[in-house]
């Protein structure tokens, strides 16, 4: 009999693996960071002794969510300009309120409240890019989240790096600081391609090559982006990018709502990696990205809620079930973007996009203990068909019960234990009252 730190044991498991095994009265044997054990609970328990024991019953056992693209201190954002264009909307508000306001405390600070609300809302693994992100991961690491995510390189001084090359140099110490970490990894990410200069854009995948991570940007997020680049670029953005080294397996492309079906071919050809928001894109009237010809086309694709500004939550189950009823309507066809497909994408793939398919995203032995327990003891979950169909069409975030990372017990019973919820919410209610006094104050003018 092997001792281990943790059995989870009584519900049904939902491995999302290969073969998409699913396990009725299931157990999880956990053992430091490390899954050691996933089957029938009877047959576990012939194998492992936990000297903690979570039982599971009337529950769903599964891998956390993944969200592939957010900007997390935004939280201190949310809601503040909504129902404008992409560009009125990032050059008249965005912009402005983060260069009065983005600093360490408010990137800190709203950083925690969204890994408080990630936690509880089933997501383990978060794809970030902001200013100032020594701080998000600070925050994640205390969290105890997982993450992947990049200083933002701007065209233009930011808050955090004056220059270009100052922007540079803060990735270059974020990677260095965090290198090898248990939690927090780190990638390289210029905001897009209208926003960065061509030499930025060489310059930030040199020091991803350097240190061979994986790189990021928005793209093509728009149809007002589209021809604008064509127009500044005189090529299409994707023939651009191709020239400058950038279409590889390590590139993560964000949004992809105006690609051309040679545009999927390039993609595809070259292994590059796509997250879609598509709850962002419905929001700013962006549009609605190909997800089924880039899935047929064997693109990998996650999923993600974008920011708080511009979402307005990060629940990735309620993303799940946007992301599914978009596409068949938008197509004129209930048959794509199944159930089983996007959940995928929320797990999984998400973390194969990501580039962490080998530490995350399935319960399989020898992965990272990143679990979620979902409680299936609720009116809106009664009864009980098809667990995938439920995960994306029925199921929300507060159904989460119990959240494992890295094999750290960070929520049990919808209480959070690694963070302090009521100290958070106060501090970022503070940050907004400072924000709230410029919006009235420019208002009135």
């Amino acid at each position: 009999m092997q001792e281990v730190d943790t059995v989870i044991t009584g519900g049904v498991v939902l491995t999302l693996d290969e073969r998409d095994t699913r396990i009725e009265g299931g157990a999880v044997a956990i053992k430091g960071d490390t899954i050691m054990g996933v089957g029938r609970a009877e047959e576990l328990r012939q194998e492992f002794v936990g000297r903690t024991l979570i039982e599971a019953e009337d529950s769903l056992i599964m891998p956390g969510l993944i969200n592939g693209h957010t900007h997390a201190a935004m939280t201190c954002f949310r809601g503040m300009a909504d129902d404008m264009e992409l560009t009125t909307w990032l050059n008249d508000y965005i912009f402005p309120a983060e260069a009065k306001h983005a600093d360490a405390e408010l990137a800190y600070w709203g950083s925690l409240l969204a890994c408080a609300e990630m936690i509880k809302s089933g997501t383990t693994t978060f794809c970030d890019m902001y200013i100032f992100e020594d701080e998000t991961a600070r925050a994640a690491k205390e969290a105890g989240v997982r993450c992947l995510l990049g200083e933002g390189l701007l065209g233009f001084p930011s808050p955090n790096a004056p220059t270009s090359a100052e922007g540079l140099a803060c990735a270059r110490r974020l990677i260095e600081k965090w290198q090898g970490d248990s939690l927090v990894n780190i990638m390289v990410e210029p905001h897009s391609l209208y926003i960065c200069s061509p030499s930025l854009l060489i310059k930030a995948k040199e020091l991803a090559d350097e240190y061979h991570i994986p790189y990021g940007l928005h793209l093509l997020e728009n149809q007002a982006e589209q021809r604008q680049l064509q127009e500044r670029l005189g090529k299409k953005p994707l023939w651009f990018l191709k020239e400058i080294g950038y279409l590889t397996e390590r590139f993560l492309a964000y949004h992809c709502v105006f690609m051309d079906e040679e545009d999927i071919g390039l993609f595809a050809e070259h292994g590059c990696r796509v997250i879609h928001d598509p709850e962002s894109n419905m929001k700013l009237a962006s549009g609605v990205a190909p997800v089924p010809a880039m899935l047929k086309a064997g693109i990998t694709v996650g999923l993600g809620t974008d920011g708080c500004a511009s979402n307005n939550n990060l629940d990735m189950f309620q993303e799940m079930d946007t992301a599914a009823k978009l596409h068949k309507v938008h197509n004129l066809d209930p048959t794509v973007m199944a159930a089983g497909t996007v959940l995928r994408m929320a797990t999984c793939e998400g973390a194969k996009a990501l580039g962490l398919g080998e530490k995350t995203g399935t319960l399989t032995v020898g992965k990272k203990a990143d679990v979620i327990i979902i409680d299936l003891n609720k009116p809106h979950l009664t009864p009980l068909y098809n667990e995938y169909s439920h995960l994306v069409y029925a199921v929300s975030g507060a159904d989460v019960d119990t959240v494992l990372i890295n094999g750290q017990l960070v929520m049990r019973k919808r209480r959070l234990l690694t963070i302090d919820e009521r100290e958070v919410m106060t501090q970022v209610r503070n940050i907004a009252s400072g924000i709230k006094k410029t919006l009235t104050a420019r208002t009135q003018a």
